[in-house]
């Protein structure tokens, strides 16, 4: 049996590993912030049942008349069930997403050209198995939002992005970070992974996914765009008020993307970073001050005046994060950009003093458009793997032998466009998980096993 107070530091751990990985922004924009590009708007959002591009059509018309003024609103379902098989526990849970969007061009709508609005709020619904397989790394990215597996609501995206010329912008509001970095394979959650690791470089763990905050958007030629971004490093999805922002310190998040083809294939290239001089609580601190805490916890009331007092925490003053990522399509029909076979990569590497991920690492194949009659099916094998810092709570993973050196994570799927408007996946996870202990119910440590994830989604655009 544990002692209480090693007990209560494991479960601290286990909580602050869990704040950190599955409360955090995952990414950086590597390119246009979503929240700042015009929508596709089509010729009629109406048609038969099979070809139309969403499930309700134009509703008699006034669809296609506000898009034409340039207003487009939509509401989209997406669900996850998925099953686990050994991790922590093998059982099998539902969960659901509903997103709703609306976007504004302020040039169509007849006001001034190059103003763009954009609101996005979520709603979640049921539990997710993000406890039960055992990994540190979320297996559903879809159950970090709102919060991570807990069903709520909140005002996801509040931005207003101008820009002043073709080639430079400026943007401010509320920003959803997760959608900024949705390459031609990889980073979108709802028809690509699932596995968060697969969909971000996860060494940027300490960007928010949602956040107060503003800057500038510069294209200086047509395939490069940079971006640069200011932003509250405590902002979170449900706090919506904005005199709160930046009273602890900013991050600044910068980045570059390219487009490249050689041998006419098209291909992406990005590179960028993250700073931030929020004061966080450091990895690092003294054995000998823990074990003061734990005999503190255990002791003070018994013989208070044999105590040594414990020293304050160390902490950062500052925290950084860079990453590098590229796609390339190794075979496209000649004359089609959009369809082919390819293979993506990123790399992230963070200060591993304030942020318990030091290294990330993701490689795989991805497809669009190659089974014969399928041109918008797509598929993908990824491999990803979570490098953890040596400074991420050394003691306990020495004495109790905890892991938390590296996860690694295998995903396969297969995305189905039965229509427009609706997409079916299956996918299948294997998780060498990074924790290979927990606590069992009883307060005993218990190992953690490989975990298989099969999993199921539907994604409904209405």
């Amino acid at each position: 049996m544990i002692h209480a107070p090693i007990t209560r530091a494991l479960g601290r751990s286990a909580r602050y590993a869990a704040m950190v990985l599955l409360g955090s922004a995952l990414l950086i924009a590597p390119g246009r912030p979503s929240s700042a590009q015009p929508v596709d708007v089509p010729p009629t959002w109406g048609g038969d049942f099979w070809s139309r591009p969403r499930l309700t059509g134009s509703w008699w018309g006034l669809r296609d008349e506000l898009g034409k003024k340039g207003v487009v609103f939509d509401t989209d379902l997406l669900m996850t069930p998925q099953g686990v098989s050994g991790g922590k526990n093998t059982v099998a849970e539902f969960w659901g997403n509903a997103e709703y969007t609306l976007n504004v061009d302020t040039g169509k709508l007849g006001l001034w050209p190059g103003g763009f609005f954009r609101f996005t709020g979520e709603t979640s619904f049921g539990t997710s198995v993000l406890s039960d397989a055992g990994a540190v790394v979320p297996v559903n990215t879809a159950g970090l939002l709102p919060t991570p597996n807990e069903p709520t609501s909140a005002l996801m995206n509040a931005t207003f992005t101008q820009f002043l010329s073709p080639k430079f912008g400026v943007t401010a509001g509320k920003i959803f970070t997760l959608d900024s970095f949705q390459g031609e394979f990889a980073g979108n959650y709802r028809t690509q992974f699932m596995n968060t690791g697969l969909n971000f470089p996860l060494a940027s763990a300490l960007i928010p996914i949602s956040a107060y905050g503003g800057g500038v958007i510069v294209v200086p030629w047509d395939g490069f765009v940079l971006s640069a971004l200011a932003i509250d490093p405590s902002g979170t999805t449900t706090n919506n008020d904005i005199s709160e922002a930046f009273d602890d310190g900013a991050m600044v998040i910068a980045s570059g993307k390219i487009t490249v083809k050689p041998f006419g294939l098209v291909g992406s290239q990005s590179v960028g970073g993250m700073w931030s001089n929020k004061t966080r609580l450091s990895l690092i601190q003294d054995p000998s001050n823990i074990a003061r805490f734990v005999a503190e916890e255990r002791f003070e009331r018994f013989r208070p005046e044999l105590l040594v007092p414990v020293r304050p925490a160390n902490r950062e003053d500052s925290t950084w994060f860079v990453f590098y990522a590229f796609d390339q399509y190794l075979w496209q029909p000649a004359g089609d950009p959009n369809r082919g076979i390819g293979i993506f990569f990123n790399f992230g590497a963070s200060d591993g003093d304030a942020n318990p991920i030091k290294y990330t690492y993701v490689t795989g194949i991805g497809g669009k458009g190659v089974v014969p009659g399928r041109p918008h099916d797509t598929f993908g094998v990824g491999w990803a793997r979570t490098q953890f810092s040596d400074n991420f709570v050394p003691l306990l993973r020495q004495t109790l032998d905890l892991g938390l050196d590296h996860e690694d994570a295998i995903e396969m799927y297969y995305n189905a466009s039965i229509t427009r408007w609706l997409n079916v996946s299956l996918d299948l996870q294997v998780i060498n998980p990074g924790l290979k202990k927990t606590l069992s119910s009883s307060g005993n440590l218990k190992d953690v096993d490989t975990a298989v994830v099969a999993g199921l989604r539907m994604y409904v655009r209405f």
